[in-house]
């Protein structure tokens, strides 16, 4: 089972045959985001979802991370339907960077799902074709004939996703977990799973996020006495911290206000305009005369107030990290409470840290999941997805939505119930897998990579850059210029050393001057005749180089200029 993920220098995928279904996931095998799948048969493209994924510190200057669509770039004629499972940004993100190649593609999903989809869209000049189904629907996209299921999340109106083909079936989950008693009633509906379990699944496509997680996930409804109690403490401001588009959170907080006594605002661009979505829609209900603008928070004694932001993972540029580092028209300080109401997303663990530690050096309490029971995960954990292994009984099982860890602990899962080892697909991706007869197999791989939006740049920076941006980050920067005769290649001025982020004096750098002339004057005469400007830029690169690794342990980047007068 672990082989096929391991697997190294696949070659190119061989030349679809008749009567085969090809899988080829694109994003969201090996990290948590940038979900993206695309299924293929009889010569057509079905798109399953299409997210972002949220940089690192290791990618400075990164806004956003998208899936490769070179696989598909060539095809867009052959795309039948981008389909949705849900509204998250993991998995609906990176739509607006789709459809800016082909924007009549249909895009299909639930109810929300598109109003989130579109209101994304509206910010990028694009009008789609839509198409809103519902749980038990069914829609034939080319030779794509598929079934939407209700499944549970921590956002209203999930899809599973049941797809019939000539050469196949599959059940992709989307994100998903088997809350018995959910806030809006809407359970997994399992039923809906055996009985496309007895029709057959020839492969089952799995969330794999909490695999590792032994149990059942705790219910949206434990968190609701927490939060009370914690309204009821209070004594001044609230703040509470969530992704976006949770609106079940954003539920309770505001029963949670309407309680105790206290007026919310919202916080944020994609809270206000998500929250709006909702509320219109129907799926938030907002009591009376609760919300306010922001605007009026000032004109409200402080434990009249509640803030609902977003910044939950850290981010720099959300509301809450702008709180924390004083940049922000809301302020907190001793006695005012700020909740992140979220799980960790793996990789910002530093970044939210960070922002806790700026909350509480400013005097507020912070309740995070790590010490109160402020949140519950939208994943479905080992226990729930040994239920639907045995309720399903695919023919094959592949992992999706998650590290490696995450792949191998589901596959291990679908294992214990009896999958044959040999039925389990473990994929990342780029990595190309074929359904024929009844089995699924990894049968090559093509060029998958991160494409990385910064600003208005889609796809323009490179791992080098990140590279250079890293080292000028860590290590700093040297520049050095010097000017040499265009007839004699002589020395005319220089060499000047000017250095930015490296602890030193540009003094320092005097001692290696000499020795930057003297290597100089050897090269010019060394290449006779010739002046070749970059060999001598190479030489004053190598010199200082040397020396200040040598002496001040650094590896700065280092840019030299050679100009001929």
């Amino acid at each position: 089972m672990t082989e096929t993920i391991f697997a190294e220098h696949l070659n190119q995928p061989p030349k679809l045959k008749p009567g085969t279904l090809r899988v080829i996931p694109l994003g969201g095998l090996g990290d948590v985001g940038r979900n993206m799948s695309v299924l293929e048969v009889e010569g057509r493209l079905l798109v399953m979802d299409c997210g972002v994924l949220f940089p690192e510190d290791s990618q400075p200057g990164v806004d956003l991370i998208l899936p490769d669509f070179d696989y598909i770039r060539d095809r867009l004629d052959d795309i039948a339907a981008i389909v949705l499972t849900h509204g998250h940004e993991d998995h609906i993100g990176a739509v607006p960077y789709l459809l800016r190649l082909k924007p009549d593609i249909p895009l299909v999903g639930s109810q929300l799902t598109l109003a989130f989809v579109e209101a994304k869209l509206r910010e990028h000049r694009i009008t789609p074709y839509t198409l809103a189904v519902k749980e038990g629907q069914k829609e034939s996209f080319g030779p794509f004939h598929c079934e939407f299921v209700a499944v549970n999340h921590s956002i209203p109106d999930a899809l599973a996703v049941y797809v019939e083909t000539s050469a196949g079936t599959v059940l992709n989950t989307g994100d998903f977990k088997m809350d018995q008693l959910p806030l809006d009633g809407r359970i997994t509906d399992l039923r809906a799973f055996a009985r496309l379990g007895e029709k057959g699944v020839d492969l089952f496509m799995v969330d794999s996020t909490n695999a590792e997680v032994p149990g059942f996930t705790v219910g949206e409804q434990e968190i609701g006495p927490t939060l009370a109690a914690l309204f009821a403490r209070a004594k001044q401001k609230i703040v509470v911290a969530s992704f976006s588009s949770h609106v079940h959170r954003v539920q309770q907080v505001l029963d949670a206000a309407a309680e105790h006594g206290r007026k919310v605002a919202f916080v944020g661009r994609s809270m206000v305009r998500n929250m709006g979505i909702a509320a219109e829609m129907g799926y938030l209900e907002v009591p009376d005369d609760v919300l306010v603008d922001v605007k009026r928070i000032d004109q409200l004694p402080d434990d009249q107030v509640v803030l609902m932001c977003t910044g939950s993972q850290g981010e720099p540029m959300a509301a809450l990290g702008r709180i924390a580092n004083r940049d922000h028209r809301v302020s907190v300080g001793p006695g005012d409470i700020v909740v992140l109401a979220s799980s960790l997303i793996p990789g910002n663990e530093n970044a939210v840290f960070r922002v806790v530690n700026g909350l509480m050096a400013l005097g507020a309490e912070v309740v995070h999941k790590g010490n109160a029971k402020v949140h519950t995960s939208g994943h479905a954990s080992a226990g729930e997805l040994l239920y639907c292994y045995n309720i399903v009984r695919p023919k094959n099982v592949m992992p999706i939505h998650g590290e490696v860890r995450h792949l191998i602990a589901n596959g291990k899962i679908a294992e214990s119930m009896g999958t044959d080892p040999e039925r389990i697909v473990l994929a990342k991706d780029g990595h190309v897998v074929d359904l024929k007869d009844g089995v699924a197999k990894v049968v090559g791989e093509i060029p998958n990579g991160y494409v990385y939006v910064d600003g208005s740049s889609v796809g323009e920076i490179s791992e080098a850059d990140l590279k250079d941006r890293r080292i000028l980050g860590d290590e700093g920067f040297i520049s050095l210029f010097a000017v040499v005769n265009s007839e004699t290649g002589g020395l005319i001025a220089g060499p000047e050393i000017h250095a930015r982020g490296v602890a030193e004096d540009d003094a320092v750098f005097e001692k290696i001057r000499p020795d930057i002339i003297k290597a100089l004057e050897q090269a010019v005469v060394d290449q006779s005749n010739r002046r070749d400007t970059y060999q001598l830029q190479q030489v004053m690169r190598r010199v200082v180089g040397r020396y200040v690794s040598q002496r001040l342990r650094r590896r700065p980047m280092i840019i030299p200029i050679v100009v001929e007068a």
